[in-house]
């Protein structure tokens, strides 16, 4: 592709080209714009080159040779990037009068290449940094045959059809106003009805659990943060401090330290361990506008918080309560795949090898004693402790980071916390940090992907739709909605003049999960007639079998 583009864009200076998960991308710095319209004849190009047969041919240079053959080709990033490597000598590629620099290997030549598809174009900063220069990013994938890519591409429409935003817009979930690649939310990004089913059923589990409920302030005092040690491992993703009365002050990117603080704020005992507090609170975090993507990636966001105060002989308990408690919270959202990560510690860290240790190996047993299959991430701890991730699988078999189980040792040091012991001496509580959906708004994206937008009835923000088939019939509707609302059902009626074909149609294209067709025989039987949104006609029922057919699914949230 680079060299494609190079023959067509002879200005073009080449930056990057990494394979990624399911393809690859390349960096371009051009001053002629590259589109969309583009990719065809970069695609044509490339055919040529690939008919050519030229060979793949291998050559190892002295860092001297390699920035002295670019620099006389003009590639200045490439010179910049062997300048910086620390080997003496590099590997470049040559296909013809084409070079690049590349670690290898290479297939043998070029119509070895058998099936590929350029997909979109994109703006990339030089090295991620926003300072430096942006460059244009050309993505693509390859497949060794042909049927491999027309299945990923059949893949990829089907990602497009379930992305959030296209079915946020369309089925009237949530808004989203992007100006200069940033998003600003116009109205609530997840609809009350489904904030308001998800939020009661994790209150009511974290009731049942044992948790104590917080509500903890939006910003406290920049010291804080510094004592935690967010000041210095997390600055990057914090906003800027505020002054108040000569005072700084940071909004919170997380809530720890609050529940640390509620902790701290009476003497506790042994008796009292493990505390469980849990809370539903909104973070803050610094991200830049060119990673921002609908729900999935946004500036603030409600976090399905928890910590768990314990001494060190309860960690191992309190690890396999929360793993059972996380596993069944994803079950019931309709996520049975999954794969788990136990994250070990980062290069930059706080504590001691010897509390690290003990916090790793409990995560690790907990994991080993429900028989849980996991790969090791090494170095992708939080600063404070090591992690177990869980990240779900969708219905198409994406990965999506939900979950995490973190054991900290740390931040309970930090900030002086302790408890009376049975031998009534002060002793030191271990803190387990968790989130079971992570991002609320985030989750409810994965959702909307993983559901394409058709959500099970107890989550469906209108769960059935009363549909007359004249105007005559509105009057039985509306009593019909009356006697559903007072049941807790989520109703609307469609009492526009239009005929029962375009009703059903309208009812079908919002994905409401079921509708009831009012009509003549209905009334005079006192009776309805229930269709499902994907076409299956239930049949009739009484009003009174219909409330409890609707209960019992969303009782049991099928």
């Amino acid at each position: 592709m680079a060299h494609a583009v190079k023959e067509l864009f002879p200005e073009v200076k080449l930056a990057i080209g990494p394979s990624i998960a399911d393809g690859f991308y390349y960096d371009f710095d051009c001053d002629t714009s590259i589109t969309q319209d583009d990719l065809p004849r970069i695609e044509k190009k490339m055919k040529e080159i690939i008919k050519s047969k030229k060979l793949f041919e291998r050559r190892e240079l002295s860092k001297a040779e390699a920035i002295k053959l670019f620099e006389g080709r003009g590639e200045t990033y490439k010179v910049e990037l062997i300048s910086e490597l620390e080997n003496d000598t590099v590997t470049v590629y040559w296909e013809g009068d084409f070079v690049d620099l590349c670690r290898g290997p290479h297939l043998e030549k070029t119509n070895n290449v058998k099936a590929f598809k350029l997909l979109s174009v994109a703006g990339a900063y030089w090295r991620g940094n926003e300072k430096n220069k942006m460059l244009q990013r050309i993505y693509g994938t390859a497949f060794p045959t042909k049927d491999e890519l027309k299945k990923h591409l059949d893949f990829l429409e089907e990602v497009k059809k379930r992305d959030h935003r296209r079915l946020g817009k369309e089925l009237d979930l949530f808004s989203l106003k992007e100006e200069k690649g940033s998003a600003h939310e116009l109205r609530q990004p997840i609809p009350p009805p489904i904030r308001r089913e998800i939020e009661n059923f994790w209150l009511d589990e974290h009731h049942k659990a044992g948790y104590q409920i917080l509500y903890t302030p939006h910003m406290a005092k920049l010291d804080l943060w510094k004592k935690t040690g967010h000041l210095d491992f997390y600055k990057e993703n914090m906003y800027s401090p505020m002054e108040v009365e000569g005072q700084d002050y940071e909004i919170k990117p997380m809530n720890c330290p609050f529940h640390v603080s509620i902790f701290k704020s009476h003497l506790r005992s042994y008796r009292d361990l493990p505390l469980r507090y849990a809370e539903l609170g909104t973070v803050y975090r610094y991200e830049r506008s060119g990673v921002l993507h609908g729900l999935l990636r946004v500036r603030g966001f409600t976090q399905d918080d928890a910590h768990i105060f314990c001494s060190e002989d309860q960690i191992n308990d309190e690890v396999l309560r929360v793993l059972d408690f996380t596993l069944f919270i994803l079950q019931t959202f309709g996520f049975e795949n999954y794969d788990i990560y136990l994250s070990t510690r980062p290069e930059k860290f706080v504590g001691t090898d010897d509390g690290w240790t003990k916090a790793t190996d409990a995560l690790d047993k907990a994991l080993k004693v429900k028989g849980l299959t996991y790969e090791e991430d090494p170095g992708e701890g939080v600063f404070y402790g090591p992690k177990i991730d869980i990240k779900v699988r969708d219905s198409l078999g994406r990965q999506w980071q939900c979950s995490t189980i973190q054991v900290d040792f740390n931040i309970p040091e930090r900030l002086d916390i302790n408890y009376r012991g049975a031998d009534s001496r002060e002793h030191r509580p271990i803190m387990i940090h968790r989130a079971l959906m992570g991002s609320l708004e985030r989750f409810f994206g994965v959702l909307i992907e993983h559901y394409a937008g058709a959500f099970p009835l107890w989550l469906a923000p209108v769960q059935i739709s009363i549909l007359p088939i004249a105007e005559r019939h509105a009057e039985y509707c509306r009593n019909l909605k009356d006697t559903l609302l007072k049941e807790g059902i989520r109703v609307e009626i469609d009492e526009d003049n239009e005929k029962i074909g375009y009703k059903i149609r309208r009812a079908t294209v919002s994905k409401t999960p079921y509708m009831c067709i009012i009509g003549d025989k209905e009334i005079s039987g006192n009776t309805v007639n229930i269709r499902k949104r994907d076409g299956e006609n239930t049949g009739e029922m009484t009003i009174d079998g219909l409330l409890s057919f609707l209960q019992n699914e969303i009782s049991n949230r099928r």
